[in-house]
């Protein structure tokens, strides 16, 4: 293990095998992966403002993108004048095309620990006890792609945590739309660029496949708390804005008519 991850490393296995272990007299054999949800759900809520000043930077873009469709078609011959002027405007506006990118850049970090917590047979000096657990039948610290089948029922508990992966990421892509004033009020963008923009929110489930199911257990758990994340800005956004909290099922371009 590089010398890198090795202080953290440690640190995250004493914290989820202190969960674990008193976590065990309640759940027995799913202690593990509960320490991973509480562990996970911790480290969410401490990088929380962070998400947030995202969110808020990923709206000021979507309210931008008419402003800066006019410049770009303004000075489509002049490109070092766009970009002064583009910079002009996100500076002016407090937002940064990067903004965006904040949360998944503090949280690769936290999956790296556990992909390597669970990966490693030796861990803060001794065996990595963690690797014993199992969440029904399969361990922490499996790969699904080592499986002799990979659709076979030993690989159950895998496709499952998938499925459970998938779908989350679908509701993370609607709340997601519905955040997107620019996306509602522009043409839908087809060819290529739209079956990609379709296609990456569930870039995670590939990630999970190529992971061990401890940190497929990571990313369902902080994808979920993405998509709490995205729905409590979006409520509290339209509350302010309109001083009624959003229905199930109403869309921005519904309230916006």
């Amino acid at each position: 293990m590089s010398a890198l991850f090795g202080v953290p490393v440690d640190a995250a296995y004493h914290l989820v095998y202190a969960l674990t272990t008193v976590l065990t007299p309640v759940l027995g054999g799913l202690a593990a992966v509960a320490g991973i949800v509480v562990f996970t759900a911790a480290v969410r809520l401490l990088v929380m403002p962070l998400s947030f000043r995202a969110l808020r930077g990923q709206a000021a873009l979507a309210r931008l993108a008419p402003q800066v469709e006019a410049l770009r078609k303004r000075f489509a011959r002049q490109p070092e004048r766009l970009q002064r002027e583009l910079s002009a405007l996100y500076r002016r506006e407090g937002a940064s095309v990067f903004g965006g990118f904040a949360p998944v850049l503090a949280q690769w970090p936290v999956f790296s620990v556990l992909y390597l917590l669970f990966r490693s047979p030796d861990v803060a000096g001794g065996p990595n006890r963690l690797l014993s657990r199992d969440m029904f039948g399969e361990p922490l610290g499996g790969h699904w792609l080592t499986h002799a089948g990979a659709l076979t029922a030993h690989a159950a508990v895998f496709l499952g945590v998938f499925a459970v992966l998938a779908a989350i990421c679908w509701l993370s892509a609607r709340v997601a739309r519905r955040m997107s004033v620019a996306a509602a009020a522009a043409p839908a963008t087809g060819g290529t660029l739209g079956l990609l923009g379709k296609a990456l929110p569930y870039l995670t489930v590939v990630i999970a496949a190529f992971a061990p199911l401890a940190a497929a257990v990571y990313l369902v758990t902080s994808t979920a708390w993405s998509v709490a994340e995205r729905w409590l800005f979006l409520r509290i956004r339209t509350t302010q804005t309109t001083g009624v909290a959003p229905g199930p099922g109403h869309t921005l371009r519904e309230r916006a008519g």
